[in-house]
C-alpha cells in the first residue's frame, strides 16, 4: 500500500512537467547491464540512496517477489514501396487483429484504403482502413509470421538516434513471448548472474506480461491528464502467478514489479481479486491509468527507469512515491549525472 497520496482533486498535466538537456537521454545501453547506475527511494523517510543495479540484492528481503514482463519486442519496423509509383513508405506494426491484418502506424502519403504496397523483403500489402490519425489497417498476403524476422526491423523508441549494433540488447534476459513495439525497460538491468543471486538469497522471481504499445512513448496533450484517453494493451496474469503472488503477501513478503507494465498489470489483476486475494488471475485488454490517488493494491515496491516529461509512466510513478518526491528525485539525478529513458540508469522506490 502507498504511504504517501496527493490529492488528485487539481491534476494539471504541466505540474509532470521537467527540463532534460539532450545529453542526459541515453544512446547506449551500459555494458554489463548490472552495472547501471540505481537510486533507491524510501517512500517512508524520504530519503534518496546511490547504489549499482548489481546491488539490489542488498535492498531487499528474502521472501519478495520480483514480478518481471516477460515479453519480447517484435521486429515491427517494416519498409514499403507503393504499387504502382515505388514511393517508400515506413509501416510500424502496431497490434494483430489475424495472422495477415494488422494496426500500423504509417509514414507516408497517399495511404488510403485500397492503396497496395510491396513490402521490402515481403509480399504485398493493402491498406483497408484509416483508423486514428496515421494509424491504418492492413491486410498482408501472408501471414505475417512467416516473414517479419526476415524483413522486419526491431524499433528503437523515438529519442534513440544512435544506431544498435547488437539488437539483443534491447530485449531483457526474461523476453519469451512475442508481441511488443518497445521493450520493458526496467528489467534491461537484470543479468543471468544478478537473478541467481537473488535467488539464492531467497528472493522469488514471477512473470507476467503485457505487450506494449507505442502509445507509451506518447506525451500527455490534455491539459487535464483525466481527460487523456489511455491506451489499450493486453495483459496476462496466469493462476500459477496469481497464487504465488497471494502467498507472498499472506507471508509478509513484498511484491515487487519490475517496470510499469508490470505495475499496470498487477493493478489490473487486483481489480479482479475477491476476499482474501491480493490479485486475480487475469487475461485481456488493459486500459488501466494510474495517477496519483490512485490506491495501489498489488505492488508494494518498484523498479523504474527515468520517465519522459507528461508521460502516463511518470504519473504512474508519481502515484506511486509523490509527483513532488519523484520531480526531486528527478533534479538529484541530473547532479549526479544519471543516464535518462530506456537506456538509462534505473531506480527502487521501496
Amino acid at each position: 500500500m502507498t504511504p504517501h497520496v496527493e490529492s488528485p482533486l487539481r491534476l494539471r498535466t504541466e505540474d509532470f512537467d521537467y527540463d532534460l538537456p539532450p545529453e542526459f537521454i541515453a544512446q547506449q545501453p551500459v555494458e554489463p547491464r548490472d552495472s547501471a547506475k540505481l537510486m533507491v527511494l524510501d517512500r517512508k523517510t524520504r530519503t534518496i540512496t546511490h547504489a549499482v543495479f548489481r546491488e539490489l540484492g542488498n535492498f531487499l528481503r528474502p521472501g519478495d517477489v520480483l514480478v518481471v514482463n516477460r515479453t519480447r519486442v517484435i521486429p515491427a519496423r517494416i519498409f514499403a514501396r507503393k504499387i504502382p509509383t515505388g514511393g517508400r513508405v515506413e509501416l510500424l506494426l502496431l497490434k494483430q487483429e489475424s495472422p495477415t491484418i494488422w494496426q500500423a502506424l504509417v509514414r507516408g502519403r497517399g495511404l488510403t484504403p485500397g492503396k497496395r504496397l510491396q513490402v521490402e523483403g515481403g509480399p504485398q500489402a493493402e491498406i483497408l482502413d484509416v483508423l486514428d490519425g496515421p494509424v491504418r489497417r492492413v491486410r498482408f498476403a501472408r501471414p505475417v509470421s512467416e516473414w517479419l524476422h526476415q524483413a522486419g526491423r526491431v524499433p528503437l523508441p523515438p529519442y534513440i538516434r544512435a544506431q544498435l549494433e547488437n539488437p539483443e540488447r534491447y530485449q531483457t534476459i526474461f523476453a519469451q513471448e512475442p508481441g511488443s513495439a518497445a521493450a520493458p525497460t526496467a528489467g534491461l538491468h537484470f543479468t543471468p548472474e544478478l537473478v541467481q543471486r537473488l535467488k539464492e538469497q531467497g528472493i522469488r522471481f514471477a512473470q507476467v506480461t503485457l505487450h506494449i504499445g507505442l502509445d507509451t512513448f506518447a506525451p500527455v496533450k490534455e491539459e487535464d491528464p483525466r481527460q487523456h484517453k489511455m491506451h489499450r494493451e493486453w495483459c496476462r496474469l496466469d493462476p500459477d502467478t496469481a497464487a504465488l503472488l497471494n502467498e507472498t503477501r499472506r507471508q509478509g513478503g513484498r511484491i515487487v514489479a519490475v517496470g510499469t507494465t508490470a505495475v499496470r498489470t498487477l493493478e489490473t489483476a487486483a481489480l479482479h481479486a475477491t476476499s482474501g486475494q491480493v490479485v486475480a488471475p487475469f487475461e485481456g485488454e488493459t486500459d488501466l491509468f494510474i495517477l496519483p490517488g490512485h490506491e495501489f493494491k498489488a505492488v508494494d515496491a518498484l523498479i523504474t527507469n527515468f520517465h519522459l516529461p507528461r508521460s502516463t509512466l511518470l504519473m504512474l510513478v508519481s502515484a506511486f512515491a509523490g509527483r513532488e518526491f519523484i520531480l526531486h528525485a528527478y533534479e538529484v539525478a541530473k547532479q549526479h549525472g544519471y543516464r535518462f529513458f530506456s537506456f538509462g540508469d534505473a531506480m527502487l522506490i521501496l
